[in-house]
């Protein structure tokens, strides 16, 4: 449990954070991190019992976390949430880009434009438009930090996830376009690249034993993640350590090859 003193002397002491689909897994673990290292988080999710859920675990470890619904496919689900950090908090400081979909397996040429358009809506267009959004009042506290979470997919395609590796890897492109255009508003913006990591999101890579050590075999640690092993990469890259960084892509993928 964090005490009220070690928060504020924490890494992130009262920054504000928004974490999008932040109720459980990776997105769950990176609220509470960066809440750990100081930060004021509001966190969100699609579903109002999750977003309870969240917010009532973390305010019992001490934590300044608050939370509401948002769908960021939705316009006015994206306004609501820099409104909420905006009241809650005065401003915005930082920005985690977690929202994620794949309602599809199998061959990618077996996609529908219907598959197609929701995961790029959701998975690029919308993190795109959020960034958009959150830039005039990072701008106006003098700076920010935006992490986007893309994945390992991003250099090495999952097998049955065509669509949503190709969205992964758009991530990589939006940030890298993204980075020189925020520099000389003292805004760096970065990715995180999960490997496969232990979460409801994922499970249809490792539920069967099989798969599990199929996907096992490219890894140099011989285990699957867990979301806390991305938290701390995030927090640092959201932190002034990370003040020369801007641009880049981290993978916390454990060892498993990562490379375009």
């Amino acid at each position: 449990m964090a005490s009220t003193s070690s928060r504020a002397h924490g890494t992130l002491a009262d920054k504000v954070a928004l974490v999008t689909a932040s109720t459980e897994g990776i997105g769950f673990a990176i609220a509470r991190r960066l809440g750990q290292d100081g930060a004021h988080v509001v966190l969100s999710s699609r579903k109002q019992a999750n977003v309870d859920r969240a917010v009532a675990e973390l305010q019992k470890e001490n934590l300044s976390v608050s939370g509401l619904v948002c769908h960021v496919g939705k316009a006015e689900d994206r306004q609501r949430l820099i409104d909420a950090a905006l009241e809650r908090h005065g401003g915005i400081d930082i920005l985690v880009s977690n929202a994620a979909v794949n309602p599809f397996f199998g061959s990618t040429l077996d996609a529908t434009e219907d598959v197609w358009d929701k995961i790029l809506d959701i998975n690029v267009k919308a993190t795109a438009l959020l960034v958009k959004l959150v830039v005039p009042h990072m701008e106006k506290r003098g700076g920010g930090s935006i992490v986007i979470v893309s994945s390992i997919a991003a250099y090495s395609p999952f097998p049955g996830l065509g669509p949503y590796n190709v969205s992964k890897t758009a991530l990589l492109g939006l940030t890298r376009t993204l980075a020189p255009e925020l520099a000389p508003s003292n805004i760096r913006i970065n990715s995180l690249a999960p490997g496969l990591i232990r979460t409801k999101f994922s499970s249809a890579l490792w539920q069967d034993k099989s798969n599990e050590n199929k996907m096992l075999e490219t890894m140099r640690i011989q285990r699957i993640g867990v979301p806390s092993d991305c938290s701390g990469m995030v927090s640092f890259l959201c932190s002034a350590d990370a003040n020369y960084i801007t641009g880049e892509t981290m993978v916390v993928g454990g060892g498993a090859p990562s490379r375009l």
